[in-house]
C-alpha cells in the first residue's frame, strides 16, 4: 500500500463517528507504520473538518428525521437525549466542559460528540469550535503519547 493510501485511510479514519482520532493514530503509526507527528497532525485536521457542520446542520437533520419517519425520528431524539445527558457538565462549565468533554479519549466523547452537545445546547460557533480544537489536540496528544510507548 503506498504511503498516500496509508495517509488516506488515517484521514477517513479520523472523520468517522467514534473512531476519530482516537482510532487514526494508533492505526496510523501501527499497522500503517507511519511517522507519528505527521499522522497526529494530518488526524487533528482530519478529526476537525466535519465539526462546523455538525455544529450548524445537525438541528435542521434532526428536524427532518423527525418529520421524515416514526424510526428515523426515534434515532434523532435518542441521539439528542445522550447529548444531553453528556452536556450536562456544559451546564456548569460552559466551553471548558465541552473541552473537558472532547480531550479525554473514551468512547463517546470526541469531536464528533463535542459538536452535537454544542449544537443541541445552542453554543455559538465561535466559542465551540476552539473549545472542541484544543480538546481533539490534547486527545490527539495522549492518543500519540499511548501510541509511541504501545505500539513502536
Amino acid at each position: 500500500m503506498s504511503t498516500f493510501v496509508k495517509y488516506l485511510c488515517v484521514i477517513g479514519l479520523s472523520m468517522l463517528p467514534v473512531i476519530e482520532l482516537r482510532g487514526a493514530v494508533p492505526i496510523g503509526v501501527g499497522p500503517l507504520d507511519l511517522p507519528l507527528i505527521p499522522v497526529l497532525i494530518t488526524s487533528i485536521i482530519s478529526n476537525m473538518l466535519p465539526v462546523p457542520f455538525i455544529i450548524v446542520f445537525i438541528r435542521k437533520i434532526f428536524d427532518w428525521m423527525k418529520n421524515k419517519s416514526e424510526r428515523l425520528g426515534r434515532i434523532a431524539s435518542k441521539m439528542e437525549e445522550r447529548a444531553h445527558k453528556k452536556g450536562k457538565m456544559l451546564v456548569k462549565y460552559q466551553t471548558l466542559g465541552l473541552y473537558i468533554l472532547v480531550a479525554i479519549p473514551l468512547p463517546g466523547t470526541g469531536a464528533w460528540t463535542g459538536a452535537l452537545v454544542a449544537a443541541v445546547f445552542n453554543l455559538r460557533l465561535k466559542n465551540s469550535v476552539p473549545a472542541i480544537f484544543l480538546g481533539v489536540i490534547t486527545a490527539g496528544i495522549i492518543m500519540a503519547v499511548f501510541s509511541d510507548v504501545f505500539l513502536r
